[in-house]
């Protein structure tokens, strides 16, 4: 059974609930009047005979009220209850009338009843035919049982009481057939509207459906604004809005401002503007978290800047927000006033809640692939860096151990000198050495294996002692707190000691100390790495203010990597004066 039937069932077993109600006060009625009937006619002695049938037709009545009650409440054969309760009046109507007199009887009123049910649940017709059967039978028993000298009257009495009561029944089908069709129309109304609803609602789960199929389907950011925008303005033309937007825009946050990023119907200047959402209905979204709706968006402190919004006569704004983050706004304006409604109100909640996600998803995407590409730059970087250390330092002593050996060859073919051959064949495998331990060096500073079996100390420890076989003129000093490795995980670990070389190397290649430092320490609950030298020092800010124009990138790689830690680098240096390069990382709470 469909819903409209359902409530037509219901709204058809209230009214025959209102009406078996009100046939307990017609039967309360008959029986006072009745009563009273009797009393006046009271002439000392009382004929039990003459009210018998009456009171046989009340008990009937009620039995049969009783039971039409029972029927309404368990729902049983409700198309039928109908017909059975308008059968039962009228035959109810004409026991009452003939057994108290015909039409001249006082209980004549009782006639109204079925008359009136008639008329609310059949067609007009039904109340006249009532009222003639009625009219016809009692006015047979008023023929019958009046005295012949009484029989003109009775007559006169007849015709007039049949013609009122044919009119009241006529006027009560025609005014009951209205009723009901106001009723009809008040419920067609009512299921228009709810049809509307339903496919209101219908049209923000499509809507909502496209836009998370879209999203699902790409990270490209700019795809994503342009798929809000259609969304939304589809959405709110299905719901019957009465024209399309004139105005659409995607207003998000930027470092210092708010600007539009996507829009419709905007000219190239009004797409320059620039918002602050100090004030208007921009301000009033941001602090309600939730859709504005404002006449004359062309007196709006900040939407006035845009030139189409001097032709709208109301505009919505919706925030973009997830939790307590902001990323800025969707504003639709019309040129309608009294345009837009909950139900639109309900759809941009829906869609920008759909779109939002969207946005994070791409802004998530965006930073992956410059994060990609940055880790690419730095792979490019270190293959570069490897191959100059390689070309400046173990390639020309490679090609400087060839090109002796072939010296020490021709020696030895010619047989001169042999002392002196030998001599060079010692020089060269002290050379040989040191180039090995260069490669070494090379190669630790790549993959240190002691990192991920024993820890940043020990990485650290091999690191410096093989930099002081390599370089007798700087001294290395490690000093470490025992436990630190334990505060620290691997990959923490395999970061630390990547900016710590970096900052020895810079030592190493520019400072000309005679003595570094790298202390490892926790400190009020951050994990402190010093790397300190007494070597000639440099303007800080001079260097850094000229930093891009260097092609070394080994300070932007350290802050990078501090970052990933959610650290900080400070570089502290003075011309003379030596140079410090201090790492602090928080612990979050992991010491004990």
């Amino acid at each position: 059974m469909t819903t409209s039937k359902k409530r037509t069932q219901n709204e058809n077993l209230q009214v025959d609930w209102v009406l078996s109600n009100l046939r307990w006060l017609l039967l309360l009625s008959v029986a006072l009047v009745s009563f009273l009937n009797i009393f006046l006619n009271y002439e000392g002695y009382f004929d039990i005979a003459s009210t018998f049938p009456q009171i046989i037709l009340l008990a009937t009545a009620a039995i049969y009220n009783l039971l039409v009650m029972l029927l309404l409440t368990y729902a049983v054969f409700p198309k039928a209850i109908p017909v059975i309760t308008l059968i039962a009046d009228t035959l109810l109507t004409i026991g009452f009338v003939v057994t108290s007199g015909g039409l001249t009887s006082p209980l004549l009123f009782f006639t109204l009843f079925p008359i009136l049910t008639a008329a609310l649940r059949f067609h007009w017709a039904v109340s006249p035919l009532v009222a003639l059967v009625t009219v016809t039978i009692g006015g047979v028993a008023s023929y019958l049982t009046a005295p012949p000298e009484e029989l003109e009257a009775s007559l006169f009495t007849f015709l007039a009481r049949s013609i009122i009561l044919l009119l009241a029944a006529l006027v009560s089908g025609l005014i009951g057939a209205q009723v009901r069709r106001t009723i009809l129309n008040a419920r067609r109304a009512e299921e228009e509207r709810e049809l509307r609803k339903l496919r209101a609602a219908q049209e923000r789960s499509r809507a909502l459906f496209e836009l998370a199929s879209t999203l699902s389907a790409t990270l490209n950011y700019n795809r994503v604004l342009e798929e809000m925008l259609e969304v939304g303005e589809t959405g709110m033309l299905q719901l019957g809005r009465p024209n399309a937007a004139h105005v659409s825009m995607v207003i998000l946050v930027q470092e210092r401002d708010m600007r539009i990023v996507a829009s419709r119907h905007l000219p190239p200047r009004d797409q320059k503007t620039v918002f602050y959402a100090k004030e208007g209905l921009l301000a009033q979204a941001l602090e309600m978290a939730e859709p504005v709706i404002g006449d004359n968006p062309a007196q709006d402190p900040e939407l006035g800047q845009l030139i189409m919004m001097h032709s709208c006569r109301q505009a919505i704004v919706m925030p973009l927000r997830v939790g307590f983050e902001h990323y800025g706004f969707v504003v639709f304006g019309s040129t309608k006033p009294n345009t837009y409604t909950e139900d639109h109100k309900d759809l941009l909640i829906a869609i920008c809640n759909q779109a939002v996600i969207g946005i994070q998803n791409s802004l998530l995407y965006e930073d992956l692939r410059r994060e990609n590409e940055r880790i690419a730059k730095l792979e490019e970087d270190a293959r570069k860096m490897v191959a100059r250390e390689l070309h400046d330092g173990p390639t020309q002593d490679i090609a400087a151990i060839t090109m002796k050996l072939d010296y020490v060859r021709m020696l030895l073919e010619k047989r001169q000198d042999i002392p002196a051959a030998i001599e060079e064949l010692a020089n060269l495998e002290r050379f040989a050495r040191r180039v090995t331990k260069e490669i070494r060096g090379i190669l630790f500073t790549l993959r240190p294996l002691p990192l991920e079996s024993q820890g940043l100390r020990a990485a650290l420890e091999q690191h410096l002692h093989k930099l002081s076989e390599m370089n007798k003129q700087t001294s290395y000093h490690l000093e470490a707190e025992e436990g630190v490795d334990g505060a620290l995980n691997k990959h923490e670990q395999g970061i630390i000691f990547y900016i710590i070389e970096e900052a020895v190397g810079n030592s190493r290649k520019y400072a000309h100390a005679k003595n570094l430092w790298v202390r490892l320490y926790i400190e009020d609950g951050n994990f402190v790495a010093e790397v300190e030298d007494d070597g000639k020092g440099f303007d800080v800010n001079a260097v850094q203010s000229r930093y891009d124009e260097r092609g070394s990138l080994g300070m932007i790689n350290m802050l990078e990597r501090a970052q990933l830690l959610n650290g900080q680098l400070v570089v502290a240096s003075e011309p003379g004066q030596g140079t410090t390069v201090t790492l602090t990382m928080p612990l979050r709470g992991r010491l004990k």
